[in-house]
């Protein structure tokens, strides 16, 4: 009998034949026994309690995982929770190879997303950098100096696209490619316009 929380947009992403198309059900079983709904976000399975994001089902080419929007805040006993970059600063992720790892993990897994969830009820957030931490590209810096009203207009934006474009402005190595960026991004923060807007 089909479980009447499954998500039919699921369902697809599942059945188009991932390689971990496997290991994705029994990430969704585990998902679904936690009383979470099921929902397809960002085009990958999210599961959330209360219309809040907890959990998230996505895969690369060597390894699926689960990943805790807000797993800074567990606790972590097990040791198995992953940040996946340093400037990620709230999710965490559990890094599977087969499907067996995570029948082996069911019960960790599971103990994860009951703290997830009961740490989203009780309100807790994730205290971020603020923007003034993160690295500023000394192209991006003199930019500021330079163009009327660039630094006033980079200072309204929210912290959130603040960060976004000090981390895509400092990424590159070389200083041609910063300095290109910075260009091109000008116009859109001019605008009042994030990254990804």
């Amino acid at each position: 009998m089909a479980n009447s929380r499954m998500n039919p947009k699921v369902d697809a992403f599942i059945e188009r034949g991932s390689k971990w198309a496997e290991a994705y059900k029994k990430l969704r079983a585990i998902c679904l026994n936690c009383q979470l709904t099921e929902e397809l976000k960002w085009g990958v399975p999210c599961y959330t309690s209360q219309e809040k994001n907890i959990v998230l089902i996505h895969g690369f080419k060597e390894y699926c995982a689960v990943l805790f929007h807000k797993g800074a805040l567990l606790s972590d006993p097990d040791k198995v929770l992953i940040q996946q970059t340093e400037n990620v600063q709230s999710a965490r992720q559990i890094r599977f190879t087969s499907p067996q790892q995570i029948d082996e993990m069911e019960s960790i897994i599971q103990s994860y997303i009951y703290e997830a969830i009961e740490a989203e009820r009780s309100g807790l957030t994730v205290a971020f950098k603020k923007p003034t931490e993160f690295a500023m590209a000394e192209e991006f810096q003199s930019k500021l100096d330079e163009v009327e009203g660039l630094k006033e207009a980079f200072e309204a934006l929210t912290a959130g696209r603040q960060r976004a474009y000090l981390l895509h402005f400092s990424d590159p190595k070389t200083s041609k490619t910063r300095a290109a960026r910075v260009e091109k991004y000008m116009p859109k923060i001019l605008d009042g316009k994030g990254l990804y807007d």
